[in-house]
């Protein structure tokens, strides 16, 4: 009896491990631009300014029009967990507060990730996030997480 259990523990695990690990591939992301926007590149502390929406610019001064995933999507959880090591509730809590305060504006939802690389691709200014394997011709990658 002792020997099954621990044989079905070790075959859960096992099962558990390997949905961890493929989750992790997963969400692998990259932030993007529209292939026609100037900037090539963008560093940590760049991106962080405009989704923590300490700029509203670029850093060549072109306003830059920052997009979210959908709410409570494991991307965008990941995502800000990489970028400021918060999750999402704490950045709804962060936007909440300096909404109140009327000092910034929070990045724009998006229905759904289709619905983020359509509208980076149709307008110059937008940037986003999106996992690696979705990115397209259509957009420039300008940071890779390390």
């Amino acid at each position: 009896m002792i020997i099954a259990r621990n044989l079905c523990f070790n075959l859960i695990l096992s099962m558990f491990l390997l949905v961890v690990s493929m989750y992790a591939e997963s969400t692998e992301f990259v932030v993007v631009v529209n292939k026609n926007n100037p900037i090539n590149a963008l560093s940590k502390r760049e991106v962080i300014d405009i989704y923590m929406g300490r700029y509203s610019t670029f850093p060549d001064g072109e306003i830059s029009k920052p997009l979210d995933l959908p709410a409570k999507s494991a991307f965008k959880n990941d995502f800000y967990l990489k970028l400021v090591n918060k999750d999402e509730q704490q950045i709804n809590a962060y936007w909440a507060r300096l909404l109140f305060s009327g000092r910034g504006k929070p990045p724009t939802p998006s229905a759904s990730l289709e619905d983020a690389l359509k509208t980076i691709a149709s307008s110059q200014y937008a940037i986003g996030y999106i996992p690696l394997s979705h990115v397209t011709d259509t957009v420039k990658v300008v940071y890779t997480f390390d």
